[in-house]
């Protein structure tokens, strides 16, 4: 029976099968905690992209407060695996959802929330009331700086406070605001600048309602892409990277190599079909196109393209090494994310062999 273990080489995994190089994931991490803690600003992880509570821990052991997550879903899930200071950063909508977030706090009463409507704020809290739960939730205010995709309206914000003011069974700790439309800006100037337009939104915003009584402790922003910027202004608390740990070719295009790409998929060659034209067996069930192309590691010259769902191409020119049949690639996912949802298990190895094998907790969440 296939079954890979810790001490086994790679040569032993079949592919696709997704690899993580743990001297670079560790100084992923490192380089973040260094550059975002001496400044006082807590970081909170978003595990939407690793999925995973044994993930989620080693960035608390490294200096992390907590973690995000996107989803409901992901919060059952990683909480139940053992990991429940959770920020779920989109709004809960619908009874269904809202049901479920009742008794996920039950269980785990750390979990926090945000709203960005009376509508959601007040569906919540009757469900809370009819629980025979006193405990009342964390909340943070959504804040709209600028990606118009969530979040009350800057100038709306203050009614939403006073409604929210008024219910007994939801707590408002602060406000989230989050700049995703400038995440892979590539003019570093440029997202700087629109970066701290968005956050001085997200800070006014947190100043008036301070000034208006209300709790406004955590102000709670940014990823990969503003994360160094966000935490220069005074009145953010936290941010919530989380591509930085694996990275892909998206963020590297954007933000440059700061971070290493510490995860790939590790591909065969299955068909030589010219003399410059290899197949792989990593197609769309592996690898995410909707950031572009996978790049092969180590391959200059070397373009690749998808075949379907099992299947992919590298073609290469000049003088690049030549692929053979049975040869193993690593492939550079375009999208992190997603790519990740496509696997059951990191393989987690050093110098080649595997020192650890994590799943992925919320895969499909």
């Amino acid at each position: 029976m296939y079954q890979p273990k810790v001490g086994d080489g790679l040569e032993v995994l079949d592919t696709p099968s997704m690899i993580v190089d743990l001297d670079l994931m560790e100084a992923n991490i490192k380089k973040l905690m260094d550059r975002i803690l001496p400044t006082g600003v807590n970081v909170r992880p978003h595990l939407k992209t690793t999925k995973s509570a044994i993930l989620a821990q080693k960035m608390v052991d490294a200096g992390a407060k907590g973690g995000c997550v996107a989803k409901l879903s992901e919060a059952e899930v990683i909480a139940g695996a053992g990991f429940d200071d959770l920020l779920i950063t989109c709004e809960i909508i619908g009874a269904p959802k809202v049901a479920r977030l009742v008794e996920l706090f039950r269980k785990y009463p750390k979990i926090k929330i945000v709203i960005d409507s009376q509508i959601g704020a007040s569906a919540i809290n009757d469900a809370l009331a009819a629980s025979g739960i006193d405990q009342p939730i964390s909340c943070l205010l959504d804040l709209d700086v600028g990606l118009h995709r969530t979040g009350v309206a800057p100038g709306k914000a203050l009614t939403l406070a006073q409604h929210v003011g008024n219910l007994g069974h939801l707590k408002l700790i602060g406000v989230q605001g989050y700049e995703g439309h400038l995440q892979h800006i590539h003019s570093r100037d440029e997202r700087e600048r629109r970066c701290l337009a968005s956050m001085a939104i997200l800070t006014e915003t947190a100043d008036a309602l301070r000034k208006s009584d209300f709790d406004a402790q955590v102000v709670t922003t940014g990823g990969t892409g503003t994360a160094e910027f966000c935490v220069s202004v005074p009145g953010i608390t936290e941010v919530q990277p989380g591509s930085f740990i694996f990275m892909d070719t998206d963020y590297r295009n954007a933000v440059g190599s700061f971070f290493s790409n510490s995860l790939t998929v590790l591909s065969t060659v299955i068909s030589k079909q010219g003399p410059r034209f290899v197949t792989i067996d990593s197609g769309l069930k592996s690898l995410t196109t909707d950031s572009g192309l996978a790049e092969p590691k180590n391959l200059p010259g070397y373009t690749y393209g998808v075949l379907g769902d099992e299947h992919g191409f590298l073609k290469w020119e000049g003088d690049s090494r030549e692929l053979s049949v049975g040869d193993r690639v690593e492939m550079i996912p375009s999208h992190i994310d997603p790519t990740i949802n496509l696997h059951d298990f990191y393989y987690a190895h050093r110098s080649g062999v595997i020192e650890e094998i994590w799943p992925v907790d919320a895969r499909g969440k």
